[in-house]
């Protein structure tokens, strides 16, 4: 608990959840891009992961309390940082800090808010407007066909993008993984990661607004 009191002790938190998050996201867009295969491929894979029982609640906990303990972590590295200087700079200069790194503490929460409207959207169905259970197929197709649901989610997509982009590699940096001849390769690695995951996630609305998927 002393550990965790410190700056680093929640930095090495946020790294560990925030890899837990990372490799639900990528399990995730694999599971959604089933949509491309069909109605009877996606539906079966709803039904398989209904199969694991226990197991499946267990990997629901676990992410739940890694998404709790990374926004809380965040909130208070956010408040250690503050009242380290409780005078604020007269000319701020963000000089090597990425629009990424600088608009962390606005993306999480705008996602954070997403991430509630897209579970009573596509889990709960209690806000889409055909929710047929264990038919994802369909749930995506209906609920993507709403324009306005469709850019949303593709907006939240590209602040995931610059969230994840910036939390990959500094995760690496946290757990002590930082060399003048490793860090550029990380920080290329994680670009070409988040661009790929995140061009995963936003096809799938892509394709039913412009009929591919329908």
């Amino acid at each position: 608990m002393r550990f965790y009191q410190t700056s680093l002790g929640k930095k090495v938190v946020m790294a560990v959840t925030g890899a837990v998050m990372f490799g639900f996201l990528v399990t995730h867009c694999a599971g959604n891009l089933q949509v491309f295969e069909g109605a009877e491929k996606m539906n079966d894979y709803a039904v398989l992961l209904r199969k694991f029982g226990a197991a499946l609640w267990i990997a629901r906990l676990v992410l739940l309390v890694s998404v709790v303990l990374h926004i809380v972590a965040a909130i208070q590295l956010t408040k250690l940082n503050s009242d380290a200087r409780p005078v604020a700079y007269v000319r701020k200069e963000s000089v090597q800090a990425s629009y990424a790194s600088r608009t962390m503490m606005w993306s999480g929460p705008i996602i954070l808010a997403f991430l509630i409207y897209h579970l009573l959207h596509m889990t709960f169905g209690t806000v889409h407007p055909d929710f047929q259970e264990l038919h994802p197929y369909e749930n995506v197709v209906t609920g993507f066909q709403v324009p306005v649901v469709s850019i949303a989610y593709i907006v939240a997509m590209l602040m995931l993008g610059f969230h994840l982009y910036h939390g990959a590699w500094s995760m690496f940096q946290t757990l002590g993984v930082n060399h003048p001849r490793y860090t550029p390769i990380l920080k290329r690695a994680s670009a070409i990661v988040t661009v790929l995951l995140i061009a995963g996630f936003i096809s799938v609305p892509l394709a039913v607004m412009t009929g591919v998927v329908s």
